[in-house]
């Protein structure tokens, strides 16, 4: 996924905020989930609701105004009810690493419990996609 940074982003010396990383984070999860079949409003439609449980950002380089950031995003372990992706970002141009990071999400239902993911959806976060193709 492909980030561009405007003036918002940054901070009164034109480097990316450090807390926006983690905004970036969600929004690759989120595509990341989409681009597999697994629609996050479907889900909540249907009560499982991913909840971040633990998170880490590891900051390598500055990132500012007018740069193009790309997000790499994969799975990198699960549990019954809870799955880990890892991130990385780099500048679009230099490839230079701006930041590294990690996420664990728990699936918990309307309640807010705790919940098994279904198999479905463990199959499609190992390998791929639930849509045809």
């Amino acid at each position: 996924m492909e980030i561009q940074i405007y003036y918002e982003d940054t901070d009164c010396g034109g480097v990316v905020y450090y807390g926006n990383y983690l905004k970036y984070f969600e929004r690759a999860r989120t595509q990341y989930l989409e681009e597999r079949g697994l629609s996050v409003a479907r889900l909540m439609k249907e009560g499982t609701v991913f909840v971040v449980v633990h998170a880490e950002v590891d900051y390598r380089s500055p990132a500012r105004y007018g740069d193009r950031l790309i997000i790499e995003t994969v799975v990198s372990g699960m549990t019954a009810a809870s799955f880990n992706f890892s991130h990385v970002i780099r500048e679009r141009e230099s490839q230079r690493v701006v930041v590294e990071g990690s996420a664990r999400l728990a699936a918990v239902n309307g309640i807010g419990k705790v919940t098994r993911l279904d198999k479905a959806m463990v199959a499609v976060l190992r390998f791929g996609s639930t849509r045809s193709h």
